[in-house]
This record gives C-alpha cells, structure tokens and sequence, in this order.
C-alpha cells in the first residue's frame, strides 16, 4: 500500500480560524487542491457559515475568499498508507504538528475538525491547555450521509470566527 502525503497548510498570517481535515482523499491529491472531489460538500457548508456562495468560483478565488475572511486549511496528517480515500482505511499515519497553529498564528481564535477523524487525531496533538475554541463538524465528505440541513446547522458555528 502506497504511503499518501497530505497537503501543505493554506492560510495568512492573520488567519483566526483554521479548519483541519484529516488527510486529503485521491481526488484532492491529485488535483493538489482541498477538498477537489466533486460530492465533497466542503465549499457549500463553509460558504453558507460565512454567508458566501464559493461553489461556483474556481479554486483560486474559493482560497481568496477564505484568506479574506482570516480561515486557513489543514490537516492533522502529514502522511499515511491507505487505500482508497476513507478515513478508515488510514494507516502508519504521521501527524503535521498542528500544535505550532497556536504558536504560528497569533490572531488564532479556534480550529474547526471536519469530521470525526480530524477530531479525535487533533484533540491528542493539542496537549497544552489551549485559549482556542475547538469545535467537532460533521464530516464533509459524501460518504457522511448525514442531510445537507444538518450539517449545514452544525458548520454554522464557525461563523462567529471569521471577519467580514
């Protein structure tokens, strides 16, 4: 099984909010992009929690957008064996060191964890008592079947993080 290497961190100095995956599936490793498969609802969930429809922009522009609004992207893998693209499938994984966020980034406020995965991996990493908000979000991937409504509701917390 080929060992997968995640994405690097996407944000500006100034981010407030960052919001952390697990590992890339094959579709955004390919693409080089977050969140590149087309059934992801990733851009439709954190564009209503800011209240910007990012669908339809290209890439680029969805980036812009967040910058603007001070959210970064990440992961809380670095790199793992795995098969396919379910978080279950991940194996041997090695962890970005997300602790450094605190550090990094001083205008941090909270880190949100898309999905269950990113949550469990990135509550361990986070050791020292930490001022920031951390808050558990339904995965975005299509294979959470969770309806739209739902998770939408949930991803609306982290609008209370980010500028206009």
């Amino acid at each position: 099984m080929a060992v997968k290497f995640g994405l690097p961190p996407i944000a500006r100095s100034d981010a407030r909010l960052f919001i952390l995956g697990s590992l890339p599936g094959d579709a955004s490793l390919a693409a080089r992009q977050y969140y590149a498969h087309p059934t992801n609802q990733f851009w439709r969930l954190v564009g209503q929690a800011i209240g910007e429809e990012l669908q339809p922009l290209s890439y680029d522009q969805r980036l812009e957008r967040l910058a603007d609004r001070h959210i970064g992207l990440w992961d809380v893998i670095a790199s793992a064996s795995r098969r396919g693209s379910l978080d279950q499938a991940i194996r041997e994984a090695e962890h970005n060191r997300i602790e450094h966020l605190l550090h990094d980034f001083p205008d941090l406020r909270a880190i949100g964890f898309n999905g269950s995965a990113a949550s469990a991996t990135g509550r361990r990493l986070i050791v020292e008592p930490s001022p920031l908000a951390l808050v558990d979000l339904p995965s975005s991937s299509a294979a959470n079947t969770r309806p739209f409504g739902d998770k939408a509701r949930a991803w609306a917390a982290l609008g209370q993080f980010v500028g206009s």
